[in-house]
């Protein structure tokens, strides 16, 4: 390929910025009535209005993002509850977080045709995604029918806003989309068959330690519980200025998250994981605080 793809560790409609919330109102019932001579009925208690926590995050995390003027997206939400912000709708290359997206059209490709992978195969999408060999995933982007066939398994994914280039790496995605991917590959509805959605998450969770970085930086302390899938290159058309996405999810007691975060315009390459790492910690921080009291 005449680019270098370097990838280290590693439903929904949502575009622009995808919600939920909860809260509460309290008060109390002052109907009750004393006897002729009692007092008079107590005045009844104004009740509270409900506060959106998770809206008064997404505000925060949107001013956030701001910072980036559009070099940033991100999203997350959480499978074990009701919290989903996505902020961020441009499209961005993918660089090979885009492996993810060709390894889930070779397993509806395969079951399609009523074929398991075979033994041969199941190797080039391990090293496709445990050390994101490219040469693998040139093999595997042939296999699925290169921009044609993956276009065919993101309508069956869900993706929407996911233009696949015949240049695999040059493909172009938003943080929405890769949220949708990621639904779509742990949803028990969705068009995977539970052996493939375990597959999957096997790979991203064996991806080698020094590519397991971006999303895995705002995991719990002591949590091993991430599964991850990174991608960086120089981008061309930006002066040779850095391009670094992540997406995974990262499981924990109360949650169950997915998140993609989605950059370019660095400096360096280091500069990049490190905008990265700070997105992916801020917004689960910021989530995790909101839905604190949810449930309890």
């Amino acid at each position: 390929m005449s680019r270098r793809w370097v990838v280290s560790a590693a439903a929904m409609s949502l575009a622009g910025v995808a919600t939920a919330a909860f809260g509460a109102t309290r008060g109390q019932d002052g109907a009750g009535v004393g006897a002729s001579q009692g007092p008079s009925p107590a005045s009844p208690i104004p009740t509270t209005p409900a506060i959106d926590r998770i809206d008064q995050a997404r505000t925060r995390i949107e001013a956030y993002v701001r910072r980036y003027d559009g070099h940033l997206a991100v999203a997350a939400l959480d499978r074990q509850g009701s919290a989903a912000v996505t902020v961020g709708v441009r499209r961005f290359e993918t660089a090979s977080i885009v492996k993810v997206d060709i390894l889930a059209a070779l397993l509806l490709r395969q079951r399609s045709q009523g074929k398991a992978l075979g033994s041969g195969t199941r190797r080039l999408a391990e090293d496709m995604i445990v050390s994101s060999d490219n040469a693998a995933a040139v093999a595997l982007w042939q296999k699925i029918g290169g921009s044609s066939g993956l276009t065919a398994a993101n309508r069956a994914l869900g993706l929407r806003e996911t233009k696949p280039n015949t240049h695999w790496g040059l493909t172009t995605t938003t943080a929405a989309d890769q949220l949708r991917l990621l639904t779509a590959l742990t949803s028990p509805t969705g068009p995977l068959t539970p052996q493939d959605r375990e597959f999957v998450m096997d790979l991203m969770k064996q991806v080698i330690p020094e590519q397991r970085w971006g999303i895995t930086a705002a995991r719990e302390a002591g949590n091993r519980s991430v599964y991850v899938k990174n991608g960086w290159d120089t981008v061309d058309v930006d002066n040779g200025r850095w391009l670094v996405n992540s997406i995974g999810r990262v499981v924990e007691a109360r949650h169950d998250w997915l998140i993609a975060v989605l950059s370019d315009h660095h400096v360096s390459q280091k500069e990049g994981v490190r905008v990265v790492e700070k997105a992916a910690t801020y917004v689960l921080k910021e989530l995790r605080a909101a839905t604190a009291g949810d449930g309890v």
